[in-house]
C-alpha cells in the first residue's frame, strides 16, 4: 500500500518537486512539498516554491492518520478549519492538542512524527530552509536556531501572517515573488523571536538608517551610514510591530503571555 501511495503521488507532484525529488539521496531527508504529498495522498490547493524547495503552500486534505517522515526544511503550519482534537506522537511522547484558527504548528528540521487527525484540514505551510533562518538570525544577532517543536500552539500573530501569504499564491511574477521572501524573512524573524530556546531581543527602532555622530562633540556633526544587515532587521521587526499593533489586542487562549512578547517565558509586553 505504501509503495502505491507513494507512486501515485509522484505522478501528481509538480515538475520542480519530482526534480529535487529525483536529485535527493536516498540517505538524506525528503524535501518538505515531497514529504507533505506522499503522507497527504494529494496535491496543494495552491502552491509557490524557490529553487531550494522553500516557499508557502496552502492544503486541504482529508483526515490523516500516518507518521510524517523527517523533511530538510522547518514546516510552519498555521490553522484555517474548524475547530477539532488531534494528537501527536514522537516516540515515547504525546501531545494532545485543539486545532482552532489562530494556533501554530511547527515541525523542525529532521523531526518526526505520527499525527492523528479525525476530520478535514485546511491549513497554510511555510517550508522554511534552514540557510534562511540562520541568515535571519546572523542579521538580528541571535545565537540560537533550534526552533521548538509546537503542536497546536496559541500564536494569532504568526498564524495571521502566515495565512495573509495564501492571497500571494495566485502567480509567479516578480512582484508576488518579492512579497513572498520579504514576508518569509518577516516570518522568519517572529519564530526566533517566540520559539526558540533563545528569543531574539526587541528593540524600538527609527528606521533604516543609523546616524553616527563624529568623535568630537563640539563640531555637531553628522554623517549618515549605509544600511546593514542588522538595520535591514530592525526594519522588518518594525513592520512587525506595525503588524501586531493594527490587530485588536487580547489573550491568547489559556495563556497569560501577551501576545507581542519577544519571550515566551515573560508577562511583559
Amino acid at each position: 500500500m505504501t509503495e502505491l501511495l507513494l507512486r501515485d503521488v509522484s505522478e501528481s507532484l509538480p515538475p520542480s518537486s519530482e526534480a529535487r525529488q529525483a536529485k535527493q539521496p536516498s540517505t538524506e531527508h525528503r524535501a518538505a512539498d515531497v514529504e507533505m504529498a506522499r503522507v497527504l495522498g494529494t496535491t496543494p490547493f495552491r502552491m509557490a516554491l524557490d529553487a531550494a524547495g522553500g516557499g508557502i503552500a496552502h492544503w486541504k486534505h482529508e483526515p490523516l492518520h500516518d507518521v510524517v517522515e523527517p523533511m530538510s526544511h522547518h514546516v510552519i503550519m498555521a490553522y484555517n478549519g474548524t475547530m477539532q482534537r488531534m494528537e501527536r506522537r514522537s516516540g515515547r511522547s504525546v501531545a494532545i492538542g485543539t486545532f482552532r484558527p489562530g494556533v501554530l504548528i511547527i515541525i523542525p528540521e529532521g523531526s518526526s512524527s505520527r499525527w492523528d487527525i479525525p476530520k478535514p484540514v485546511d491549513v497554510v505551510q511555510l517550508y522554511l530552509p534552514r540557510t534562511t533562518l540562520a541568515r535571519v538570525a546572523d542579521e538580528a544577532d541571535v545565537p540560537s536556531t533550534d526552533l521548538l517543536e509546537r503542536t497546536a500552539h496559541p500564536d494569532p500573530i504568526t498564524s495571521r501572517l502566515l495565512l495573509s501569504a495564501a492571497d500571494a499564491l495566485q502567480g509567479n511574477e516578480a512582484l508576488d515573488t518579492l512579497f513572498r521572501q520579504q514576508l518569509t524573512d518577516l516570518l522568519a524573524t517572529r519564530l526566533l523571536a517566540a520559539h526558540t530556546g533563545a528569543p531574539a531581543p526587541v528593540r524600538s527602532v527609527g528606521g533604516g538608517w543609523r546616524r553616527r555622530r563624529c568623535a568630537v562633540p563640539s563640531s555637531g556633526c553628522a554623517r549618515t551610514a549605509r544600511p546593514t544587515s542588522r538595520s535591514r532587521h530592525w526594519q522588518r521587526m518594525s513592520a512587525y510591530r506595525a503588524f501586531t499593533s493594527a490587530a485588536p489586542s487580547r489573550k491568547a487562549p489559556g495563556s497569560r503571555r501577551m501576545l507581542g512578547c519577544a519571550s515566551t517565558g515573560s508577562s511583559r509586553p
